[in-house]
């Protein structure tokens, strides 16, 4: 009994002396709060913004609100040289989507939470670390935001949820609950219609429109062929380096790696951000400062690598794959929009351009034929089959969503598209399109 009492004794004693790291307390010198007033940011902003800057710093970078829309704020982190003509940018961002008004806090408390508020105590965001051993936050100069423990060790990083865009050092890793999120416009801050997500093997792009049950694939990197995976990898970075820009890499325990590098020799890149753009196109962005011709110094960013592009040599497709490309209906060959399918044949294209109205569910349908045409989808899924044409068809006749469908007769394959948008003109006339019509 003795040595029981005594063991307990010693146990109480050693947590009265060493308390554990979940009742660590963030020390009064490292909490703030800082409340959304005052006088807006004198410099040019993406999005052409109003902004407040806060005291937490460090260049290039430093945390705002901003807004686009009157009374509605986002807490963001600015990246760019102050007092430079280039234009400074938003890379991350804490509420997209739920903004805040005028008065709010964003703070950080005994408990170790980074909380941003409503001014009536409403939480917009949080970073859900109250009580888990932070001592303090700090902004890294690579744009990292961390809340560290008394071992140094972070218990949460910005890193670790990113809005649409990866910063140099930062990754997206398999099986990680982020992905990239384009935003909806300049003028809307909310989540737009594409995504970047890591998946086995594969680093795939989809698009998700108003009348789509699911994301559609638009893009893969392993489909473009351009990846050396080894097998059994079970990790994925995608990740931004000062010497080699974008670097896509698949690795495993034992085996190491291998991946696809977007070189960009010209510049440094320390400076530079991955971005999933509106349009759905992926792109970096360079800051670079360099020499004229006229001996005259200039600083500006430049977009060092495009995706899809028609230009870029380390593009790795084509415009005509991007969905939004030729809008809601519009047939696309090198990248430019050339034709706008019409039940009397293909006519000249304009932004206008949309898929034959239907007069509501279990209405009767007929289809129009396009020949030599493929949806953005095709390239980068399987679709069905081998089946029927006709059994295509009639899927999508008894699919209220269905616009149209997809159809190979070389190979029997078939895929039912509730989004139309772009289309490709491709040189096999093996490769049908149908546009869903209402029967007269």
């Amino acid at each position: 009994m003795l040595p029981t009492l005594l063991v307990l004794c010693i146990y109480l004693l050693s947590l009265s002396i060493f308390p554990s790291t979940s009742e660590a307390t963030v020390p009064p010198s490292a909490r703030f709060s800082f409340v959304n007033e005052g006088d807006f940011g004198d410099y040019v902003v993406e999005y052409d913004a109003n902004y407040r800057v806060l005291s937490i710093v460090r260049a290039p970078f430093q945390l705002c609100f901003y807004s686009t829309t009157p009374g509605q704020y986002t807490l963001a982190l600015l990246m760019g040289t102050v007092r430079s003509e280039a234009l400074m940018r938003w890379v991350w961002e804490a509420n997209r989507g739920n903004p805040v008004g005028e008065n709010a806090t964003f703070s950080l408390g005994a408990n170790g939470n980074l909380v941003l508020a409503h001014p009536d105590g409403r939480i917009a965001w949080q970073s859900n670390t109250a009580n888990k051993g932070v001592v303090g936050f700090e902004l890294l100069n690579n744009g990292n935001m961390v809340l560290k423990n008394s071992n140094g060790g972070f218990v949460w990083q910005s890193f670790d949820s990113p809005t649409d865009t990866l910063l140099v050092g930062q990754s997206l890793r398999l099986g990680a609950a982020t992905k990239l999120v384009s935003r909806a416009s300049a003028e809307q801050n909310r989540n737009g219609a594409y995504s970047l997500v890591m998946e086995p093997r594969d680093v795939a792009m989809y698009f998700t429109g108003t009348n789509s049950r699911t994301p559609y694939r638009y893009f893969s990197f392993a489909g473009a062929q351009r990846f050396s995976i080894p097998d059994g990898s079970t990790v994925l970075n995608v990740t931004l380096t000062p010497t080699l820009g974008l670097q896509a890499e698949f690795a495993n325990s034992t085996s190491g790696g291998g991946g696809y590098v977007f070189k960009n020799p010209r510049f440094n890149t320390t400076l530079s951000y991955l971005r999933l753009e509106t349009d759905g196109n992926l792109r970096i962005h360079t800051y670079i400062i360099g020499t004229d011709s006229e001996g005259s110094e200039f600083q500006r960013w430049e977009i060092s690598v495009t995706v899809f592009s028609e230009e870029d040599v380390w593009a790795l497709e084509t415009k005509c794959q991007l969905p939004g490309r030729c809008g809601e209906l519009g047939v696309c060959e090198n990248s430019q929009c050339v034709g706008c399918p019409t039940p009397s044949g293909l006519a000249g294209w304009s932004s206008d351009c949309k898929a034959p109205k239907l007069s509501g569910c279990g209405g009767k349908v007929k289809y129009f034929e396009l020949k030599g045409v493929d949806h953005f989808v095709v390239k980068y899924t399987r679709g069905d089959g081998p089946v029927k044409q006709q059994n295509c068809a009639d899927k999508c006749s008894k699919d209220c969503k269905c616009l149209g469908y997809f159809y190979h007769t070389d190979s029997s394959r078939c895929w039912i598209a509730e989004e139309l948008k772009t289309l490709t003109r491709v040189g096999n006339s093996t490769h049908l399109a149908y546009i869903k019509t209402p029967a007269q």
